[in-house]
C-alpha cells in the first residue's frame, strides 16, 4: 500500500537546519492497522504529514498505491489527497456551521457529486458511525465523541485507500476514547487501512502493528497482539 526508503527530512531554524527524520524506512500493507508513536520532537508528525502528502520529504522515495509521490503540484497533490487518504484529526476539524451532514458530504462536494447524491451518501456513512438521528445537528451540539464519529464518517466518504488518524483520541476522555478505538477496530476489519499517531500506550495496543520513533529513526517495529475491543 506504501513505500518509504530512506526518507530525510530538515527544516530551516533561521540559524541551523533541523534534520527531523534521518532515513526512515517503512512499509505498509493493505489492511493494516498500525500505531505510530514517539515523543515530542520524534518525528512522527513530519511522518504523517509526509504519508498524507501535506508535506514533502528532502530525499528518499515514497510510493502510495505504486504511484510515486514526488514534486507534485499542489494540484495534483490534492487529488492524490482526496483519491487515495482520508483524515481524523484531534481536534476534529468540522465546519462549525454546517450540520453533521454537511460536514461529512463535503468530501464530496469537491469531487463535483451533485447534492442529492451526497447527501444520501453522508447519511449512509452517518448511520455507519452510529449519528444519523444527529445529521441535522450542529458541531457545538455534539459531544467531544459524536463530532469524533462525524470526522472518521467525513474521512471514509470517499472510501480511501488508507485512513490517517492524528492523535484521534488525544481530546476525548477514556470511555469515549474506547468507543473511536473500538469503531476504527470496525473499520480496519472491514479491510481499511489505518494508521494512527498516538503518545497513549493504551491506544497503540488496540492496534496490531507499532512503529516507534526516536529522533527521527524508526527505533522498533513490531506486530503485537492486539487487544480486541467488545
Amino acid at each position: 500500500m506504501l513505500s518509504i526508503q530512506n526518507l530525510h527530512k530538515s527544516y530551516d531554524t533561521g540559524k541551523s537546519k533541523l534534520h527531523v527524520l534521518k532515513g526512515i524506512n517503512l512499509e505498509i500493507g493493505a489492511g493494516e492497522f498500525v500505531s505510530i508513536m514517539g515523543s515530542s520532537g520524534s518525528g512522527k508528525s513530519t511522518l504523517l504529514n509526509i504519508i498524507g502528502i501535506l508535506d514533502e520529504k528532502d530525499s528518499g522515495t515514497y510510493t502510495l498505491d505504486g504511484i510515486p509521490i514526488e514534486d507534485l503540484s499542489e494540484v495534483k497533490a490534492a487529488e492524490y489527497r482526496s483519491r487515495f487518504l482520508g483524515f481524523v484529526f484531534q481536534s476534529f476539524n468540522l465546519i462549525a456551521y454546517k450540520t453533521a451532514l454537511e460536514n461529512v458530504a463535503l468530501p464530496l462536494y469537491y469531487q463535483n457529486v451533485n447534492r442529492k447524491e451526497r447527501n444520501l451518501k453522508a447519511m449512509e456513512y452517518l448511520e455507519k458511525v452510529g449519528l444519523a438521528q444527529w445529521a441535522n445537528h450542529l458541531p457545538n451540539e455534539l459531544s467531544g465523541g459524536q463530532k469524533q464519529r462525524v470526522a472518521i464518517a467525513r474521512a471514509l466518504i470517499t472510501d480511501p485507500k488508507i485512513i490517517l488518524a492524528d492523535e484521534p483520541t488525544g481530546a476525548l476522555d477514556s470511555n469515549t476514547t474506547y468507543d473511536i478505538m473500538k469503531l476504527l477496530q470496525d473499520i480496519n476489519r472491514e479491510g481499511k487501512t489505518i494508521i494512527v499517531v498516538t503518545h497513549e500506550p493504551d491506544v497503540a495496543a488496540e492496534t496490531k502493528r507499532n512503529v516507534i520513533l526516536k529522533d527521527g529513526i524508526i527505533e522498533s517495529d513490531e506486530y503485537i497482539t492486539q487487544r480486541v475491543l467488545a
